[in-house]
């Protein structure tokens, strides 16, 4: 079997969706191959518990997407497809274990008043640092939403403003660095460095010091920003402007070979054996470990095989779903919170020992750090009537001394100490309110979605060999491969992983570049 389409698409994570949905909009004829039975890759949303418990396999948050192009000026028009969000306050509930806790509220004065409880200088501090990045926010937004090569560089972008000197610094710096700095009392430290490492970087290596600025600030801003029915409602709405603007989407083909003929990626085949050609162009999300195993090494050449080598997994993610009768209630004030999202740092110390632990293969289970995210607090379409999905999360490694293969072992363990520790700040979720459990281990995650090479579900670190202009290779940054016609999108290339949209609307642009068309003359002509 072989068809042709004018691109083809490897992969229906939501940046090939968003790549996708520009070039349909263009009038290109598009075809999307799914490895897995349902799209959206970690923006899915599917059954894991029991029927009718919507979960969220990877993502929940879509924060930084509420920043993109795509979403902020409407380009692709989402709202139209179904996609709504939702902004639950608060933000998010941190418990401490002496007892005490910080709350932050969509208002900022309500947040800063819950700093003020420790202390007031780091009350004003938290103010001013939200106020600082709100003057530069449009430098680092022009940054991650314009692809490598098509603009200025970051440091050229901060030597323009006027506060740009400071930024240039504070850029290179750790987040802890900037927290140590700026703040005094141990409870807001350790507010803020879990908030900072949010993103799964390790808070207290270079290059991070921006992240103790802009996540606060996104979560500030936006809340713990998710979509009405769960992370699936993105791709899902991206998938009906695809259909509506003629494009196909076939799930269950996973891409198991790139088509080069001359040197030109002219299609792709997959594990079936069917095969899909393109006239104009290949679009690939596969993890870039993956894909260059697709096609002979020497259609790749030295330099792109050497920086796929030489490529690290970020920090990877061990979650617990969970079906169950009741949300976490949080003691506060001689009541209770619920919250969509909560934190537990411990403390200062314990979440500085996350980078080092991932690094040295420690699967450490005392006092672990989680992040807790149950979305039916806000969203009860996602489980049965007065029934709630609820995920606990915690950071641990995928490469073990014993080789990964012993998760399967142990991730029982670790999970039961995972929830231990919510325990300890929401006393009432007794054997007795939890239905049914799905444990994900880092090598789970893997399983379940190729792209989660080494249980990153980011693409992989995002420190300075990895960013910018270096990813995911050096000279391959700007969405061109090797092979002429193959461009690559998703968490691999730039500005990295999250839900964001910048990947697959930065590939986007280029590709239409290289076919002589311009991405604001489609979106102009759409609206």
């Amino acid at each position: 079997m072989s068809e042709t389409y004018d691109v083809v698409v490897a992969g229906a994570g939501h940046n090939s969706l968003v790549a996708a949905a520009y070039l349909a909009k263009a009038g290109l004829r598009c075809l999307v191959l799914e490895a897995r039975p349902v799209i959206g890759g970690d923006t899915a949303t599917e059954e894991l518990t029991l029927p009718g418990f919507q979960h969220d396999t990877c993502s929940t948050a879509h924060n930084l997407i509420q920043v993109s192009p795509t979403l902020r000026d409407n380009e692709l028009h989402l709202d139209e497809y179904g996609l709504e969000y939702i902004y639950p306050d608060p933000v998010v509930h941190i418990p401490f274990p002496d007892g005490t806790w910080l709350t932050q509220w969509r208002d900022p004065d309500r947040t800063g008043e819950e700093f003020a409880k420790f202390s007031r200088a780091d009350a004003d501090v938290y103010r001013r640092m939200i106020a600082e990045y709100d003057e530069v926010k449009g430098v680092f937004g022009q940054y991650r939403y314009t692809p490598i090569g098509l603009g200025p560089s970051l440091e050229d972008l901060l030597a323009q403003h006027p506060q740009g000197s400071r930024w240039l610094r504070r850029q290179a710096m750790s987040a802890w660095d900037i927290i140590r700095a700026n703040f005094q009392d141990w409870h807001t430290r350790a507010f803020m460095l879990w908030m900072s490492f949010m993103t799964v970087q390790p808070i207290d290596r270079p290059g991070t010091g921006w992240l103790a600025y802009s996540i606060t600030y996104g979560r500030q801003r936006h809340s713990w920003t998710m979509p009405r029915g769960g992370s699936h409602a993105l791709p899902r709405a991206l998938e009906r402007l695809i259909l509506d603007h003629g494009g196909t989407i076939l799930t269950e083909r996973p891409v198991v070979r790139l088509l080069v003929e001359q040197g030109r990626c002219t299609g792709v085949e997959t594990a079936g054996g069917e095969r899909f050609q393109a006239r104009r162009a290949v679009l690939s999300s596969i993890h870039v470990k993956h894909l260059v195993e697709m096609a002979p090494r020497a259609v790749w050449g030295d330099d792109f095989l050497y920086g796929v080598e030489t490529w690290q997994p970020g920090v990877s993610m061990f979650a617990t779903h969970y079906a169950t009768t009741a949300p976490p209630r949080f003691p506060v004030d001689g009541g209770t919170l619920t919250t969509v999202a909560a934190g537990v740092p411990t403390s200062v110390e314990r979440v500085l020992r996350i980078g080092p632990e991932f690094h040295r293969g420690i699967v450490a289970t005392d006092d672990p750090v989680l992040l807790v995210v149950c979305p039916t607090v806000a969203d009860p379409s996602r489980a049965p009537a007065g029934k709630h999905t609820l995920k606990v999360i915690g950071f641990q490694p995928y490469d073990l001394p014993e080789g990964p293969q012993r998760w399967d072992e142990i991730k029982e363990a670790v999970s039961a100490a995972n929830l231990a520790q919510l325990r300890r700040y929401a006393p009432n979720l007794t054997d007795d309110t939890i239905l049914a459990v799905r444990v994900k281990s880092p090598l789970d995650l893997e399983r379940f979605n190729a792209h989660n090479w080494h249980g990153s579900c980011h693409g992989g670190d995002m420190g300075p060999a990895q960013s910018g202009r270096l990813r995911p290779a050096p000279g391959w940054a700007q969405h061109r491969l090797p092979i002429v016609g193959l461009y690559q999108t998703g968490g691999t290339t730039h500005p990295g992983g999250s839900v964001s949209a910048g990947p697959g609307r930065n590939a986007a642009l280029v590709l239409l570049k290289d076919l002589g068309m311009d991405l604001q003359d489609v979106v102009a002509h759409a609206r």
